[in-house]
């Protein structure tokens, strides 16, 4: 059984990011590098001993915790105990890519775990995310992960258009059932938004292509610089394959025709933050780099944060990141977000801690530049957020203009959808009002034999209910095929995320 005095014993640690000033001139992991693996080992199994084993886990409640269902209580006790390998067994039954979700994820588990109740009493909750980490990196070290190839094969093709994570890993369920299965990549290399929108900061692609590299070995076939309904027509595509599976991102980007917009130095986040990834790849220069620049950032999310890391590697001048909505507190507030559900809390990301000037309740309003067409100057108003009759929300200046310097603009506002094209017009299908892709309670669309999973379905979302739908997808496209099957679903396609802002 679990320590139930753990937690009484042993003060909660995460784990140590490496100093400002050193990691700020590479690309590599913004963790420290330990020169002894076994004293990390030793920290995070002593960590584990913080874990109940609650009666009620809400951290693997998909409603409020992990989508995937992760069984994390057993394999912190299996931590706890040193058996890693049989923690690296528990945590794959349920997660393709833990490293991925290890390293990105929010955590919304530790958000309901039963120690963040009350964490002044207790501490705060488990931490889970970088015990997931740890199991996930030693199982490589140790040579437990390695391909899972099918027993059998079904005779049965499957096409995966996509390669983010829902995409990697509906394909890698999906082959393990014993199909033929084709992953279909638009880009030059895989891994989709996990390859070309996280910096490389923050998730080394070796990750990726070690996890490539056990799917090629299992059976799973790749074909990049493959845009589908272009390069490969949709009858193609349905000629090759028996189902096909939509994992095609929603990479439609939000944009805000400000007067000022087309002036050289204003773009959207994708466009500074693809480039500076292939830069990191070997391609050569980004052509957009806020090297010397004044950076201002449109944005207060994830995206935003992954701009303002990369500016700070670039050799920004300064940078600054906005948000129309007001300053979070630092503590949870039981009467906005009570546990376990998501806390509505100020968080600071390790690219914050970096550097950089953040400015709540403020929008831009236009942008000025010089005679040769460049951006110059931001033009900002404090605003605040309302709703109308209809629930829409609408941003209200409220206050005076005012301005400050502006030579490289990001718009990092989110994503509307999918993005239109060949391919859905191909198949017939045409996005909800969301912008996403709909289907049945089988994870079908409306065009047979095609299926859909991950921010396809269901709006840009988190790496961990991508992978979630991937699985829960498989099992579908499996049942389609051969009438049944084995495969885990943790996800219904009715589910909703909560609002992880």
């Amino acid at each position: 059984m679990a320590d139930p005095r753990g937690f009484l014993e042993v003060p909660k640690k995460e784990a140590k990011y490496r100093p400002v000033a050193e990691r700020v001139q590479d690309w590599d992991d913004v963790y420290v590098h330990a020169d002894d693996p076994t004293k990390v080992l030793a920290e995070v199994s002593t960590q584990a001993r913080r874990c109940m084993d609650c009666g009620i886990p809400f951290c693997h409640s998909g409603t409020a915790g992990c989508p995937l269902g992760n069984l994390i209580p057993e394999w912190n006790d299996l931590v706890r105990r040193g058996r890693w390998d049989a923690a690296s067994s528990r945590l794959h039954a349920t997660n393709n890519f833990p490293e991925f979700t290890g390293m990105v994820c929010p955590a919304p588990c530790e958000a309901a775990c039963v120690l963040s109740i009350s964490e002044r009493e207790t501490g705060g909750s488990v931490t889970i995310k970088r015990i997931e980490k740890t199991i996930a990196y030693e199982s490589w070290a140790e040579g437990v992960i390695g391909p899972e190839p099918p027993e059998s094969k079904t005779g049965k093709s499957v096409g995966v258009v996509g390669s983010g994570p829902a995409g990697l890993a509906a394909a890698q369920q999906l082959t393990r059932a014993g199909h033929d299965v084709t992953v279909y990549e638009r880009d030059d290399r895989l891994g989709g938004l996990l390859r070309y929108g996280i910096p490389e900061y923050k998730l080394q692609k070796s990750d990726i292509d070690r996890r490539i590299a056990q799917m090629r070995a299992e059976g799973t076939e790749f074909v990049t610089s493959c845009d589908v309904g272009t390069d490969l027509t949709v009858e193609d595509l349905r000629a090759r394959h028996d189902a096909v599976v939509l994992a095609i991102g929603a990479m439609e980007a939000r944009d805000n025709p400000v007067p000022g917009r087309e002036l050289n130095g204003v773009h959207l986040a994708m466009e500074h933050l693809v480039p500076a990834n292939r830069e990191c790849e070997g391609d050569g220069p980004s052509p957009i780099t806020a090297a010397g620049k004044h950076v201002v950032i449109i944005g207060g999310g994830d995206t935003g944060a992954d701009c303002l890391g990369t500016a700070h590697r670039q050799g920004a001048a300064s940078v600054v990141q906005l948000d129309y909505n007001p300053e979070l507190p630092d503590e949870r507030d039981d009467s906005r977000s009570p546990w376990p559900t998501w806390p509505l809390v100020m968080r600071t990301s390790s690219a914050h801690a970096e550097g950089g000037e953040r400015k709540y309740q403020v929008a831009v309003q236009r942008f000025l530049g010089d005679v040769e067409g460049n951006v110059t100057t931001m033009v900002l108003a404090e605003v605040e957020v309302q709703r109308d009759a209809d629930g829409r929300r609408e941003i209200r200046p409220v206050g005076d203009e005012f301005e400050i310097p502006c030579e490289l603009a990001l718009f990092a506002i989110g994503f509307a959808g999918v993005e239109r094209g060949e391919l859905l017009s191909g198949l017939e299908i045409e996005p909800n009002k969301r912008g996403a892709i709909s289907c049945g309670s089988d994870w079908q669309t409306d065009a047979p034999g095609i299926f859909v999973c991950g921010d396809a379905h269901r709006g840009a979302s988190l790496v961990v209910w991508a992978i979630a739908e991937g699985r829960s997808t498989a099992r579908a496209v499996d049942e389609f095929l051969v009438g049944e099957s084995d495969l885990p679903s943790p996800v219904r396609p009715a589910a909703l995320p909560l609002s992880v802002r």
